[in-house]
């Protein structure tokens, strides 16, 4: 009887890895941290082969700081039967390179012995794709407003971090060519950020418009941008501002 059963058991085991060879994910099977299968897109995807893999710490392909976290997954999956949460990381190929990635685990029956399945997807496209989205979306929310012959306003809104501001002083010089300025007003009162990532834009956007030979004034700074900036910068002479858009183009009106 305990023969027949051990059969069954096998027979599963087979089964179950027959199916979960033939699918595209990466599919690994794990106990106490070891690799004790892969599939062969899971091997193709990390590029190493099946041998390779096998007996591996699964742990190891995960990035420093996310390590514990893994092990901690790991660790509720394996006592205390939790199926883990899909989350994005980041994982390390055999070859160095570095994919991100979605990861689902959940505890599985491997023979007799009770194991974690995980599930690795790569996302690299999806993230490109999104990536392209937020640039096009940041490109539309930066107008370039012409108001008078040789003058234009550019207000921005929003959150200004590290990876927009470089996006800004790219896109900025781009929108305004072919359209002969001799002006440009940049208005900062919708920024919702008051940090040095502001400040350092101001005065690099600064610098390649007078580069380029346009007059530029930042109009709508607050109070606290403007103290920080003082505090960051002790010669702020080069940079022209105004309360409001409406006194910044009488003030170029007049002239």
């Amino acid at each position: 009887m305990a023969r027949d059963q051990n059969l069954t058991i096998i027979e599963k085991e087979k089964m179950y890895q027959q199916i979960v060879e033939y699918s595209f994910e990466t599919t690994i099977i794990h106990l106490n941290e070891k690799v004790i299968y892969i599939n062969q897109s899971g091997a193709d995807f990390l590029g190493a082969t099946k041998e390779e893999i096998i007996g591996k710490n699964i742990v190891e392909v995960f990035l420093e700081d996310s390590k514990r976290m893994i092990r901690e997954r790991i660790r509720k999956a394996t006592e205390e039967n939790v199926i883990g949460d899909l989350i994005e990381t980041t994982i390390q190929k055999f070859d160095g390179s570095l994919v991100e990635v979605e990861l689902y685990c959940h505890p599985v029956k491997f023979g007799e012995s009770k194991a974690i399945q995980s599930i690795i997807r790569d996302i690299t496209s999806r993230k490109e794709a999104e990536k392209k989205l937020r640039e096009m979306v940041r490109e539309i929310a930066t107008p370039i407003v012409p108001v008078f012959e040789g003058i234009a306003v550019i207000p921005l809104v929003g959150n200004v971090d590290l990876d927009r501001t470089n996006q800004l002083v790219t896109i900025i010089p781009q929108k305004i060519q072919g359209h002969n300025l001799e002006h440009l007003i940049i208005d900062v009162s919708g920024i919702y950020n008051i940090d040095e990532t502001v400040i350092d834009f101001i005065y690099e956007i600064n610098s390649i418009m007078k580069l380029l030979g346009i007059s530029l004034i930042f109009t709508g700074l607050r109070p606290e941008l403007a103290h920080k900036a003082v505090e960051a910068r002790m010669n702020i002479t080069s940079i022209k501002t105004k309360s409001t858009v409406k006194q910044a183009l009488e003030q170029l009106i007049q002239q």
